[in-house]
């Protein structure tokens, strides 16, 4: 099978089981920020130095596989059956939560702003936050138009939490302080 189909050559692609849609469609962009979430997430596991943070963000790799199908499956015309898709693990935003206060109960207090960076592993983890609220808003703005699960706008807001907390567990347990916001920086 070629990678290639030429039938988006006109600007237009198909989704699961409802025809096609511009690609500039809120569906499409939408999905298409939770790509580029995943991708992001793949540069985070490549530059961890942490074994358990990079198994963990593995697995929401495999989560955004589900969350993304769902989204290009928007409900069916017609009352059509919409096509079967992996689900979206119910108990991963609870286990998220319980991977932040695991952290948290080793992490020093956060006291101010962070600055991102740090190890390469965190820096990383910091730009994948930040696409995770691209993809957040993204699927916001699609829910406000068309009928979306709240579950994905939930785990969404709390992997970018957890997002958060794994770049700053990165940089402690790589003996890496974080850099906290200064309101008047000193100069070079």
């Amino acid at each position: 099978m070629k990678i290639y189909t030429k039938t988006g050559d006109g600007g237009e692609t198909s989704l699961f089981g409802a025809g096609r849609v511009s690609k500039a469609h809120a569906r499409v962009e939408a999905y298409g920020s939770v790509d580029e979430l995943n991708a992001t997430l793949g540069w985070a596991v490549a530059n961890v130095a942490d074994q358990q943070i990079g198994q963990r963000l593995e697995a929401m790799q495999h989560d955004l596989f589900a969350l993304g199908a769902e989204l290009a499956s928007p409900p069916p015309p017609d009352g059509r059956r919409r096509p079967n898709t992996p689900s979206l693990p119910t108990a991963r935003v609870a286990e998220m939560e319980s991977w932040m206060d695991e952290a948290d109960g080793e992490l020093p207090e956060l006291r101010a702003f962070v600055l991102p960076g740090g190890t390469p592993g965190a820096a990383a983890l910091h730009l994948s936050r930040t696409v995770c609220r691209r993809a957040e808003r993204s699927v916001v703005r699609l829910a406000e138009a068309e009928p979306v699960s709240e579950e994905l706008v939930r785990y969404l807001n709390r992997l970018s939490d957890l997002l958060f907390t794994f770049a700053r567990l990165e940089n402690h347990r790589s003996n890496e302080p974080d850099t906290e916001w200064q309101k008047e920086p000193d100069g070079p």
